[in-house]
């Protein structure tokens, strides 16, 4: 039976938002579906979380609810939720941007060891002011991580507790990378702040050599003791996330480590193809006609 127009402008309707696209290629491993959509009046372009079907809805919108209290450079910030007797989504303001897995599709491979140290040192430098707030992101993970042309930026805040229950195995569950879920998690323990270093790790493993689980000398020698550090599997083996950010800043010439992982995104901190792509989202966005709405 053919889809009537009301029918197919409701499929292209989130909350008050038009859908445009989705972020994420198709079969990628995600903890949420995420998509670019416009508010009917096109003045704000955003990008859209909702949850993966057979996922449980409702830990889904109190992980999107405890986000809007997760602020810092280096995070997407909640701009909206859904409201009560919605079915559940969270936005956030758009930027040009690639998740991490897509850029190094697009790069050819892994990322260049200057990439990896920024994208590191901004993370955790994320990771670190959350955590001295009493919050764990629990949510980390190649596909969790978005590259902008000024920086990284963290989503996904919650997706582990999303999953499942504390004291519930969460191996094998729809949206968890099973690479960068610490094993403490895995078991189902509560995630801590040793569970976001654990995770990071495994995005820096991911960056630098193409996949989660590296042997160690698939690691770049200079990165191999900081990542290998992050994924032992014994949480009180791994660094703080503060310890981390310093590790990845290289000295400075006055022989202080940097404080801010800002100084290690200097022009040329991505490599070209991806900002190139960047370039070619944001015009095709620039581009896109939504479909006029139905009326009534």
């Amino acid at each position: 039976m053919e889809q009537s127009r009301t029918e197919r402008d409701s499929a292209r309707r989130i909350g008050p938002f038009r859908l445009i696209t989705r972020l994420d290629p198709p079969h990628a491993t995600l903890p949420c579906r995420r998509f670019v959509a416009r508010t009917e009046d096109g003045a704000h372009t955003v990008l859209l979380s909702t949850p993966l079907p057979g996922t449980d809805p409702a830990r889904f919108a109190v992980e999107a609810d405890a986000a809007r209290f997760l602020l810092g450079a280096w995070i997407a910030p909640v701009s909206g939720v859904a409201g009560p007797g919605e079915a559940p989504w969270y936005a956030s303001p758009y930027l040009p941007a690639l998740p991490l897995p897509v850029a190094l599709s697009v790069h050819g491979g892994p990322l260049p060891e200057t990439t990896v140290r920024a994208v590191g040192a901004a993370l955790a430098e994320a990771l670190a002011a959350a955590h001295g707030q009493g919050l764990t992101h629990a949510g980390v993970s190649p596909a969790a991580v978005l590259l902008t042309a000024d920086g990284p930026r963290l989503t996904c805040y919650g997706a582990v507790r999303a999953a499942s229950a504390d004291g519930e195995p969460r191996t094998g569950l729809p949206g968890l990378d099973p690479g960068a879920l610490a094993p403490e998690q895995s078991s189902g323990g509560r995630p801590r702040p040793p569970g976001d270093v654990f995770a990071l790790g495994a995005v820096l493993a991911y960056a630098a050599t193409g996949h989660t689980v590296p042997e160690r000398d698939e690691l770049p020698p200079a990165l191999r003791p900081v990542i290998s550090s992050c994924l032992a599997r014994d949480p009180a083996d791994r660094p703080t996330a503060a310890a981390l950010m310093a590790a990845l800043a290289p000295p400075t010439t006055h022989e202080t480590v940097l404080n801010s992982a800002g100084s290690l995104l200097a022009p040329g901190w991505l490599p070209g193809r991806v900002v190139a792509a960047l370039a070619r989202q944001s015009s095709e966005l620039l581009a896109a006609e939504l479909p006029a709405p139905a009326r009534v």
